[in-house]
């Protein structure tokens, strides 16, 4: 099988972009499911029921989510009735939603799990100790892990730490694209940073010189969308439905 897993869209405007390309990225690379991280989709940062439905209707199989999954009050509600709109499993036992769902494809199943880091990240529960209660729950050899954090190390630490065990480790966060991508222990598919979709004339999204301004001065600036070409980045997973090896793991850019 091979999925196509999109990282962070920033913004309505990405939002559309995808949709429009999404069919023919399908097609170009046989992928019978997509999975994207949403966190970012809704304008004014997060996630919206609207923007969550917007990109399911445009082909999502999944959205993954992140430390901003639970910007917006009214998602509340969505993650308890969504079984393909997934937040990080780190949270604590009482917060709503799904931290990993099960797609049924008939001859074989893929499981989709979302965590998030702890270094440099708001205080959440140690991801490493999660996936292993996490993985003791699912009953398939496809597994793809969304691990959205910020330290390079923790992400490398987590692809060698799942190395055998699920299919792939995707990090996302930081919105830059890694050159990274490799096979683990010849089973897991491995990439430190899938990249942002969205206008990369910014800075992660926003206006260049609005971030420049901040960092020169260190006063608070309204973080507004930039404007331009848009560029979707993603990763195309290859995996053996019967034994959950990944075959191959391309970045892409377009």
């Amino acid at each position: 099988m091979n999925i196509i897993f999109i990282g962070d869209v920033v913004g309505s405007k990405a939002c559309e972009n995808l949709r429009g390309k999404l069919p023919e990225l399908k097609k170009t690379y046989s992928a019978d499911t997509v999975i994207i991280n949403g966190e970012n989709s809704a304008d004014g940062n997060g996630i919206t029921p609207h923007s969550a439905k917007y990109l399911l209707d445009s082909g999502a199989d999944v959205i993954t989510t992140g430390n901003h999954c639970f910007k917006r009050r009214e998602m509340n509600d969505y993650y308890e009735s969504s079984e393909t709109v997934i937040r990080p499993a780190n949270y604590g036992d009482s917060v709503v939603g799904r931290c990993f769902t099960v797609l049924d494809r008939g001859a074989y199943s893929l499981a989709v799990i979302n965590l998030l880091g702890s270094v440099f990240m708001q205080s959440s529960r140690n991801p490493f100790l999660c996936i292993d209660r996490i993985l003791e729950q699912i009953n398939t050899k496809n597994i793809i892990v969304d691990f959205h954090a910020e330290a390079t190390s923790e992400k490398r630490a987590m692809g060698y730490y799942l190395a055998g065990r699920v299919s792939a480790v995707i990090g996302t966060h930081t919105h830059v694209q890694t050159a990274d991508e490799e096979i683990l222990d010849g089973h897991t598919g491995y990439i430190t940073d899938v990249g942002m979709t969205g206008v990369l004339d910014s800075v992660l999204g926003i206006k260049k010189e609005i971030i420049i301004e901040k960092m020169l001065t260190g006063y608070p600036e309204k973080h507004l969308y930039a404007e331009g070409s848009q560029t979707i980045c993603a990763a195309v997973i290859s995996v053996d439905e019967k034994t959950g090896i990944c075959n191959s793991i391309k970045r892409i850019k377009c």
